[in-house]
């Protein structure tokens, strides 16, 4: 069997065309976790009317998008790293930290584990308990905080969606303070929850000078090709992070695309509605036709394991051979070879996503 994630992500769309000789066009893609709205019509246009900036270097500092985002969430602009995606920010962090031990909780993303590795620090592995939602009881990420340097936290995590309390969260973070140990909250999801219901740290992140929150805006925006994230974290951390970045790695399109899409409000609102109502229906609809377990979870996907005789990544073949991709997650350790995760999309995509699965489920056992 032939993986389609053969970078370890969701979204690889060209080797999607490779193996099912489609187009993009043809495809339905369920593998990458982006807002299914598409960008807001008029950042698109001010992308347009903004290209020829393209001839000027983008601003080193990112002045403008930090004190936006400062606005948005009450902290001052020495507070918050502006980064080319999440995945710059988490690397920034292992840079500029240094850690020697990384703590991670498994099931998660892997960039966790291969970023610190490849920057010279060993994994100290924790698994999450089924039973608990794939987290791990509080007393052993307690443990792990104290007898690590750094330790990761996905909140929503990655791929079950399932997120912390916020007492879960001031406990971790008062552990960290305590064994002097860095705890990076990775909130990459976190703007698809409401607003009402949202838990994070954020609010209160001044009593916390060892915790960094990571946040994406390239999922929530469906800018993922301009690349788009940044942290919070105290001005003394920020700054020892940002010796570690490399000048001008945000560039010019992305920059004016996150000042945009803050503007966004009723965008935002339309697309927490839309992942809540699709990813009910959606869940209902796996669990009631097909019969197989959906996770309960919080972002815009949902982790769900077949109750038959396929594997995910049998499934994953057949589904990319109608068109639609989804994601095995047979390779994420805490989980098995029927488990998979698929993104929350329109009612019309959605709908078509659960006929090819009910379709698929009654072409037999393979070979």
């Amino acid at each position: 069997m032939v993986y389609i994630e053969k970078f370890g992500h969701g979204g690889d769309l060209l080797t999607a065309r490779q193996l099912f000789g489609k187009d993009s066009a043809q495809l339905l893609d369920f593998s990458a976790n982006i807002n299914p709205l598409g960008p807001p019509p008029r950042v698109m246009e001010l992308l347009k009317d903004q290209l020829e900036s393209i001839v000027h270097y983008p601003d080193p500092a990112h002045r403008v998008l930090k004190q936006k985002l400062a606005g948005k969430h009450s902290v001052s602009s020495e507070q918050i790293l502006i980064g080319n995606g999440a995945a710059e920010c988490i690397a920034l962090a292992i840079l500029g930290l240094q850690p020697e031990t990384v703590g991670v909780t498994y099931p998660c993303f892997s960039e966790y584990e291969q970023l610190a590795r490849a920057f010279g620090a060993s994994i100290k592995p924790l698994l999450g308990r089924e039973e608990n939602d794939f987290k791990p009881e509080r007393s052993e990420i307690l443990q792990l905080i104290a007898n690590t340097d750094l330790v990761f936290a996905g909140h929503p995590n990655n791929p079950t969606g399932v997120t912390y309390s916020k007492e879960e969260l001031v406990e971790m973070a008062e552990q960290a303070e305590k064994t002097n140990t860095y705890l990076i909250i990775d909130e990459a999801f976190i703007d698809f929850i409401p607003i009402e219901t949202r838990i994070t740290l954020l609010e209160d992140l001044q009593r916390w000078k060892q915790v960094i929150l990571v946040r994406s805006m390239t999922k929530f925006y469906a800018i993922p090709g301009l690349r788009l994230g940044y942290m919070v974290a105290d001005p003394t951390l920020i700054l020892k992070l940002q010796a570690k970045q490399v000048t001008w790695s945000v560039n010019q399109l992305a920059l004016l695309a996150g000042e945009a899409v803050l503007n966004e409000k009723e965008y935002e609102e339309a697309t927490i509605t839309l992942i809540q109502e699709q990813r009910t229906y959606v869940k209902l609809a796996i669990e009631e036709k097909l019969g197989w377990r959906v996770f309960p979870g919080q972002a815009n996907f949902l982790l769900v394991r077949i109750s038959a005789d396929i594997t995910a990544a049998e499934l994953q073949w057949r589904m990319g051979h109608k068109g639609i991709l989804i994601r095995s997650c047979s390779m994420y350790q805490g989980l098995t070879d029927q488990d998979f995760r698929i993104a929350i999309r329109t009612e019309e995509e959605n709908q078509c996503l659960i006929q090819a699965l009910i379709e698929v489920s009654k072409e037999g056992n393979p070979s």
